[in-house]
């Protein structure tokens, strides 16, 4: 089979890459014909474990092509993915304009029956506005289905979770595209994969409701941490006690300065406008949205609490991506207590193993970037945890306390326990658990 992936974002590629590994032929198109330049001299535009050697073994073998010709690579394909990127509009709402330019283009190249699969996170009803699209510019009055597949990839872990999904989405009009599209899958019905076979306006909703669930479980953990702050109980404790519960489960109950990244943001916000597009207010969401901007507001104040006034201080900052394993920091909470503290004065010396090129595009040009984690302590006035880097868990503390100005330590990713710091004679703080000593 042979398929075209319009897009190499993130989605696109990971989708384009592990696709071919399963032994279709794939081509992947951007209209970036440097990005195009880039994959085709054997490198990737992002930070992704394991896809940099798949993308290679994949070209060298011949299942993998990038392109910016668009014509031919539609019209080549049986399976035409649409990954292009859906930002956040002004009002909250996806923008839909990259999805309608690619609608077009897929119309005026239609030589045969074609299934249209949106890959991006579009809003209920996108598949609808495709159709119409379409249908308006197919002036040959080719055949052709649209389906919507939405990816459920974690920014770290996208091969593996490409690879073992914990379930594949498959929203269709009709058996034809379905079985096409379940062909297409079918080394996962292997492994015993669930697959949700639904219409398209289901398989739209399924991606914005898990994403704002999960978002939700980040902002309830947060709340209660901040209680365990003011009543002296330790979140971790609580977050044990609630995930056993076979109902809540563990996983997204961990406390921090708040979620970040490309999705959770931008989604929570669509399905809210949504909503309102039907007549409804999401208030759950709506909440939650509200509480991930205070917890940063929050996060400022623990460093306002340790040093006072920030005005001239150095603090070190250690990590910037919203998360480990990832050179994103699109809406990363990193970059926003960061930019909070600079506001208020605050001289930075930031270290991250991987995406200090992307933070000095967002992040005053007076940050300094250091060469590690020691490099960044030395000579500052506190040392500020941001992201949960593996190598951050680790840190040679005795070193870390003698290159500090003072010995204080604010850790907003819970990495450390607070009695073994007290013991290590640092003035400790982090997010709902206090010392018990």
């Amino acid at each position: 089979m042979n398929i075209c992936v319009i897009g190499t974002g993130y989605v696109g590629l990971v989708t384009g890459t592990c696709f071919a590994d399963f032994g279709v032929n794939v081509t992947c198109v951007d209209k970036d014909s440097t990005k195009i330049d880039l994959l085709n001299s054997g490198q990737i535009p992002i930070y992704e474990p394991g896809l940099l050697e798949l993308v290679k073994e994949n070209k060298d073998e011949g299942r993998l092509t990038f392109t910016t010709n668009l014509t031919d690579s539609i019209k080549n394909s049986l399976v035409i993915f649409i990954a292009v990127g859906t930002p956040q509009g002004e009002d909250g709402s996806a923008d839909l304009s990259y999805i309608e330019e690619v609608a077009r283009s897929i119309a005026e190249n239609l030589n045969g029956y074609k299934v249209i699969v949106t890959k991006s996170t579009v809003p209920v009803g996108t598949g609808a506005l495709i159709e119409k699209i379409i249908h308006e510019a197919n002036v040959d009055d080719h055949d052709f289905d649209v389906a919507s597949n939405p990816e459920f990839l974690r920014e770290g872990s996208a091969v593996s979770d490409f690879m073992r999904p914990d379930r594949v989405v498959l929203g269709a009009r009709t058996e034809k595209a379905s079985s096409i599209l379940k062909d297409l899958y079918s080394p996962l019905y292997i492994i015993e994969t669930p697959f949700v076979i639904t219409n398209v306006e289901t398989a739209e909703l399924i991606k914005y409701a898990s994403n704002a669930f999960l978002a939700t479980k980040i902002s309830y953990i947060n709340e209660v941490a901040n209680i365990c702050d003011l009543v002296g109980a330790d979140v971790h404790m609580v977050a044990k006690g609630m995930g056993l519960d076979k109902r809540i489960g563990p996983k997204f109950l961990h406390p921090g300065p708040g979620y970040g990244g490309s999705c959770f943001p931008k989604d929570t916000l669509a399905i809210t406008s949504i909503a309102k597009d039907a007549g409804y207010t999401f208030k759950i969401v709506e909440a939650v949205v509200q509480t991930n901007e205070a917890q940063i507001e929050l996060m400022i104040g623990k460093v306002k609490a340790a040093l006072g006034d920030i005005k001239g201080k150095r603090i070190a900052a250690l990590g910037l991506s919203f998360k480990p394993n990832t050179d994103d920091i699109r809406e990363s909470p990193a970059i926003r207590v960061i930019q909070g503290l600079m506001e208020l004065g605050a001289e930075v010396s930031a270290y991250d193993p991987v995406s200090m090129e992307n933070a000095a595009k967002e992040l005053p040009d007076s940050v300094r970037y250091a060469a590690d984690a020691y490099d960044a302590a030395d000579g500052a006035d506190l040392l500020l945890i941001l992201t949960e880097w593996n190598q951050f868990r680790k840190l040679d503390l005795d070193r870390i306390k003698s290159l500090l100005k003072s010995p204080s330590i604010i850790d907003l990713r819970n990495v450390y326990d607070p009695d073994d710091m007290k013991a290590n004679g640092f003035d400790y703080s982090c997010v709902g658990r206090k010392k018990r000593g």
